[in-house]
């Protein structure tokens, strides 16, 4: 028999891979880790997986959780499975470190089966990979009065995070007969992924699960004011529960027998409104996590101020032009002045002799320079607040490469551009990748690969990347140039330093 049709046993039943897309690889797609979640199963906790009869071909993946968008995979609320990548010649005697990719998709869509999270490069470095799905929008993150009533714990509204949690106790039970070491498990993701992350580290529920972790685009400065556009926005359980009441009687459902009864289609489409609490700028979705006293006991900053959070290595930062390059035509020096009047109050007038805009043009890449100085400094402060009450290190980083193609043209180093670099899956989106392309995914994905293995990014001929420090306020850049870069100008940083201290925190 070849290694590609080698049997690993599971509590579930036994399993064969299948080759992946690079040689001396094997994948198993498509593994049950928890059991179907419609009917009586919808809003609850996930079951354990049903057992099957003989080795199961995992060979396709599996279905993605329902969601209110147009997609050619296949939707069922079977939908609690992930993926395994690992050396053809893995064995259970071989404990390679593990890294769990969360998928993004502002906790409304996305699946652990899309092609730029292939693992196979990542599997080929040494690591073990996984991917999973886990249940999205209305069905993972609705809060009722009356789903809250059946819960033991008296909370709802993160059965989301609920399933990531499921997965990650199979990975600890089961990852070994993939060669994989449940003692060295880094779970990682990218924007409402990075997030889960995130609400992990801070829960009590996923203690000793993982052992290091990645939030790309998330760990923002719990007093940073502009995760009140972002989906890391949590909801109050009161809210959450509010909402969700009026969301379930608008469908003709009240208690949580007729929400289980309500047809898919019914319950998810006009799921992926944008919360209406939350007015300014791009407004969060309204299905995101809760702060329900269960899963998520604690505010972020009190969770950082109290050291609550998983002590692990931690991996955080952002992207250049997170939300686009910011040289819209529209912006003139006038609109510029005036916002900045409405953003900053009495601190405008510093604002605008640190940001002096004299014309359109300045106006445009001022309003851009602040945006990319507030996010590295808010980088630099998530990780001293980490580093206040946890030993273990916080590495910071601010991703500049420009991907080639329109979208690269157009925004920048934007959202989510380096995930095909972290992964390795340069070819999945098409775009013209150089030599060069191809050089920063062998940097980055090292970087990925060390970090799992042993909580620190560093290893040999990679440039030198030191975990954040109060007596040096610098964070890594990754991407066009790698080393020490600024968080801002002295003046700048104090000023957003300041900024931040009169909001109130998440």
């Amino acid at each position: 028999m070849s290694s590609a049709r080698r049997v690993v046993l599971t509590k579930s039943g036994p399993l064969s891979g299948v080759p992946a897309t690079l040689p001396g690889v094997e994948v198993f797609r498509g593994i049950p880790y928890g059991a179907p979640t419609a009917g009586a199963h919808r809003f609850r906790p996930a079951l354990p997986p049903q057992p099957w009869e003989g080795v199961r071909v995992a060979d396709t993946f599996g279905d993605i959780a329902p969601q209110d968008a147009d997609t050619a995979l296949p939707q069922s609320e079977d939908c609690l499975n992930l993926n395994v990548w690992t050396p053809a010649d893995a064995s259970p005697d071989d404990r390679r470190a593990v890294l769990v990719w969360i998928h993004g998709g502002r906790f409304l869509f996305g699946a652990g089966s899309e092609p730029v999270y292939d693992g196979s490069r990542l599997a080929a470095k040494g690591l073990v990979v996984v991917t999973l799905n886990y249940r999205t929008g209305v069905l993972g993150f609705l809060a009722t009065p009356e789903l809250s009533a059946e819960s033991p714990h008296r909370a709802s509204g993160n059965i989301g995070l609920l399933d990531i949690i499921t997965a990650l106790h199979w990975v600890r039970d089961t990852i070994g007969a993939f060669g994989g070491d449940p003692t060295r498990v880094t779970i990682a993701g990218q924007s409402s992924g990075a997030a889960c992350v995130l609400d992990l580290v801070y829960s009590p529920l996923a203690r000793g699960l993982f052992h290091g972790a990645i939030a790309e685009s998330a760990a923002l400065y719990p007093k940073d004011p502009s995760i009140s556009t972002l989906a890391p926005s949590h909801r109050t359980l009161e809210h959450a529960e509010s909402d969700g009441r009026a969301f379930a009687k608008a469908r003709g459902a009240e208690t949580p027998a007729q929400l289980r009864a309500l047809p898919l289609r019914t319950l998810i489409e006009g799921s992926s409104g944008n919360d209406p609490r939350i007015r300014a700028g791009h407004p969060p979705p309204l299905f995101r996590p809760v702060v329900d006293g269960h899963v998520l006991p604690r505010t972020y900053w009190q969770t950082l101020t109290e050291g609550a959070q998983a002590d692990v290595p931690m991996l955080i930062g952002g992207n250049k032009d997170e939300s686009g390059v910011r040289l819209s035509p529209d912006t003139t020096v006038a609109r510029y002045e005036q916002a900045a009047q409405q953003k900053f109050g009495d601190l405008a007038g510093e604002y605008l002799r640190l940001y002096p805009a004299t014309t359109d043009l300045e106006a445009g890449e001022q309003a851009n320079a602040f945006v990319r100085d507030t996010l590295r400094v808010s980088h630099h402060l998530w990780a001293l607040a980490w580093g206040s009450t946890a030993k273990s290190p916080a590495y910071t980083y601010f991703w500049t490469h420009v991907p080639p193609g329109e979208a690269g043209a157009e925004r920048g180093a934007h959202h989510g551009s380096e995930i095909p670099y972290v992964f390795g899956t340069l070819g999945a989106a098409g775009l013209p990748y150089n030599t060069e392309d191809v050089r920063i995914n062998e940097v980055l994905s090292s970087y990925v690969v060390n970090f799992a293995a042993t909580g620190d990014p560093n290893g040999s001929g990679l440039p030198r990347w030191n975990p954040a420090a109060a007596d040096a306020p610098v964070i890594h850049e990754i991407g066009a140039r790698w080393g020490r870069l600024d968080i801002a100008e002295p003046a700048k940083a104090d000023f957003i330093r300041r900024y931040f201290d009169r909001q109130q925190p998440w």
